[in-house]
């Protein structure tokens, strides 16, 4: 498959994704990869050296969902290039969540419009590993704002990403290492050496994806600051972050929206202060949930347009 058809591929599965989303009745690889997962950490995570292990466990792990998804692609094409380029765009569809994001964002708004805050922080608590029960108005929009930013790179560009180097394949790949990442990636006391390889190579993947995703972002949404200033925050606060990834895109949506991310989370009772991202220009209120998700559409919007021209520069230059 060369680069023309991996173009077209990518761009059918961000109209799927953008259109019908994940259907709950249909079934998803995410789901398959989690109970994968889980049998391979309940047999191999334990006794000594559980660091090999976990090495040992990703490589397996990816060699199989390569194969599987490989050998589907491949005889797809065989059968007729239509085919092959359908099959393929559905595959890239499941990696990428744009219509999910957006919906379960909306869900925490919509009780906030009605002054339902216990609905609110239920429907948070869905998407976030914060605790809930006791956010305010203000914690609960922070949280909702947070994953909508984080997630616009490793839910969305970053797989669209891979998609354009190396098509279905590529993209179910970094899929599979974000998964594995979510549920073993973990720096306690189970997870610190088994879910080390996982950690390292999800950030190892999202590296460039993400500033790529961050620096669009910005110049391709209005702000209400300069974007001089904007990119300013962005280099101030990006650092700041835990993630070496994540800090890019909520330091970007902070100065794009001039409020303040971060601060007193509490996991499991435990609080755990975050660095404190972009300005307190305007208090944050739930009608920004509404225009974090604006700025995620036009950024991944963006971002395509942006693979579309690496493409085509790929394809020019071969």
């Amino acid at each position: 498959m060369n680069i023309e058809t991996h173009i077209i591929a990518l761009t059918l599965a961000f109209i799927i994704d953008l259109l019908i989303g994940d259907p709950k009745w249909l079934p998803h690889p995410v789901r398959g990869m989690g109970k994968l997962i889980t049998i391979f950490e309940q047999r191999l995570n334990q006794g000594q050296n559980r660091k090999p292990k976990g090495i040992v466990f990703l490589l397996f792990y990816l060699t199989i969902i390569t194969l599987i998804v490989g050998s589907l692609i491949l005889v797809s094409y065989q059968l007729h290039w239509g085919i092959g380029v359908l099959v393929e765009a559905f595959i890239i569809s499941t990696t990428i969540a744009t219509k999910g994001l957006k919906d379960a964002a909306m869900e925490v708004y919509l009780p906030l419009k009605r002054n339902d805050f216990i609905t609110a922080r239920k429907k948070l608590a869905m998407i976030v590993g914060r605790d809930t029960q006791n956010l305010n108005e203000e914690d609960i929009v922070r949280g909702a704002v947070e994953t909508v930013a984080e997630n616009t790179s490793d839910g969305i560009t970053a797989p669209l990403f891979y998609a354009l180097l190396g098509g279905g394949v590529l993209a179910i790949v970094y899929r599979a290492v974000n998964t594995c990442d979510s549920m073993v990636g973990y720096k306690n006391e189970r997870y610190y050496d088994f879910g080390w390889a996982s950690a390292r190579l999800d950030d190892l993947l999202n590296l460039l994806p993400s500033r790529i995703t961050g620096v669009i972002m910005v110049l391709i949404n209005r702000s209400q600051v300069s974007k001089v200033g904007c990119f300013k925050i962005v280099i101030r606060d990006a650092k700041k972050h835990p993630s070496p990834n994540s800090g890019w895109l909520e330091a970007a949506m902070a100065a794009l929206l001039a409020v303040q991310l971060g601060g007193r989370n509490t996991y499991k009772g435990i609080e755990s202060l975050r660095a404190l991202m972009g300005d307190p220009i305007f208090p944050l209120q739930r009608d920004h949930i509404i225009f974090a998700n604006n700025i995620m559409v036009r950024t991944c919007i963006g971002f395509l347009i942006f693979l579309w021209m690496v493409g085509g520069l790929i394809y020019a230059t071969t």
